[in-house]
């Protein structure tokens, strides 16, 4: 069976979407009060480094997913426990997007409809998408993505017209001192959404010119944080640092200020579009890169057949893990950052990088007759 294969362009749209998703529409950085766009600026350094990880892995092991690297790196043995850990994680950030999504449809324009039927309706178009293959889903990258620019591009030029807007609301820059950002930074802005883009070890392969693997990996960080600090600062000049640290889609909050000749507002239609295509490549890359690695643990041929267990699983898993949506915000800070993020975006990845270094370093050089 042929190989599929997709642009770099493609794989671009596709990560900046993943990474940026739903992230969007969160106050991320909030406890660094004014210097929560700066905490997100510094973040994003640091998600330079990793992206250096990921890439530099997968230069070492050309052709192979994450999934693929860890047994020639550590051994099969060990590396089982560690690749179902890494499959289960993708599956429940999936889920958690998926929640995300859910609880933003039904508290704002589907008010009566269950959070269940969203979320399933929702997994049906996602699992019909992935299941006609990755270049389905990078055309549909291609598509989603500009609609999603436009969507966030709109938004900011209607908060310019808000009467509360003030840029004063992000001064004095360190005005709490440098310990509030970089508490910030780490473990949160760093993980969530920059380590995140681990994911993008999953696609590598599909990549038709893998040598332009790094300067993908590289532009998604650069870009992706660009967009995400200035969205931080728009909401910081509308709502203040303390609406924006206690509102749970400040986004929204701040779109909803938006009054035109006192007639035209409530613009809450475009948080929902953007929300919509965020989630399409959120959970998108999360389900491919559970499907594909799942596959190939289980040595299956074709992952297409392994996306409708998954698509079975993610939904009751996004209800199942939270009674409530304050409760699903508390496991997302509490556990998921400390007990996962970290250890599988930063801690893993450079205990790999290392070993794959040092045999590389090491490695007999062939000698040419």
């Amino acid at each position: 069976m042929k190989q599929e294969k997709i642009s770099a362009l493609q794989l671009f749209y596709v990560m900046v979407g993943f990474e940026i998703g739903n992230t969007m529409i969160f106050g991320i950085g909030a406890e660094a009060k004014q210097d929560a766009w700066l905490s997100i600026g510094i973040g994003m350094l640091f998600g330079l480094i990793l992206m250096f990880v990921y890439t530099k892995l997968s230069a070492y092991y050309p052709g192979d997913t994450l999934v693929q690297m860890i047994p020639k790196i550590i051994g099969k043995y060990l590396a089982f426990p560690v690749n179902i850990v890494y499959l289960l994680y993708f599956a429940y950030l999936a889920s958690t997007a998926c929640r995300d999504f859910g609880e933003l449809i039904v508290s704002t324009i589907l008010v009566e409809t269950p959070i269940a039927v969203v979320i399933v309706s929702f997994m049906v178009l996602m699992i019909y998408c992935l299941r006609g293959g990755v270049e389905a889903f990078g055309r549909m990258g291609e598509v989603v993505f500009p609609v999603y620019m436009f969507a966030i591009v709109v938004i900011w030029i209607l908060l310019l017209s808000v009467q509360e807007f003030n840029i004063n609301n992000i001064t004095p820059v360190l005005g709490n001192g440098v310990k509030p950002v970089l508490k910030e930074v780490f473990p949160n802005t760093i993980t969530f959404p920059f380590g995140e883009t681990i994911i993008i070890t999953m696609f590598f392969p599909v990549l038709n010119k893998k040598q332009n693997a790094r300067k993908i990996g590289m532009a998604v960080i650069l870009i992706g944080g660009i967009l995400l600090t200035l969205n931080s600062i728009m909401n910081l000049c509308v709502l203040g640092p303390e609406i924006y640290a206690n509102v749970n889609f400040p986004l929204l909050a701040a779109t909803r200020q938006v009054t035109i000749a006192d007639f035209l507002e409530r613009f809450d239609a475009l948080i929902i579009l953007m929300m919509v295509a965020g989630v399409f490549f959120k959970v998108g890359g999360w389900t491919y890169g559970a499907a594909v690695g799942i596959a190939q643990v289980l040595n299956v041929k074709n992952h297409r057949s392994i996306l409708l267990a998954i698509g079975t699983i993610i939904p009751p898993l996004s209800l199942l893990h939270a009674s409530n949506y304050a409760e699903h915000l508390e496991v997302g800070a509490k556990f998921i950052t400390m007990y996962l993020h970290i250890p599988l975006q930063i801690i893993i990845p450079f205990l790999l990088f290392s070993i794959a270094f040092i045999r590389n370093k090491f490695k007999p050089k062939k000698v040419l007759n």
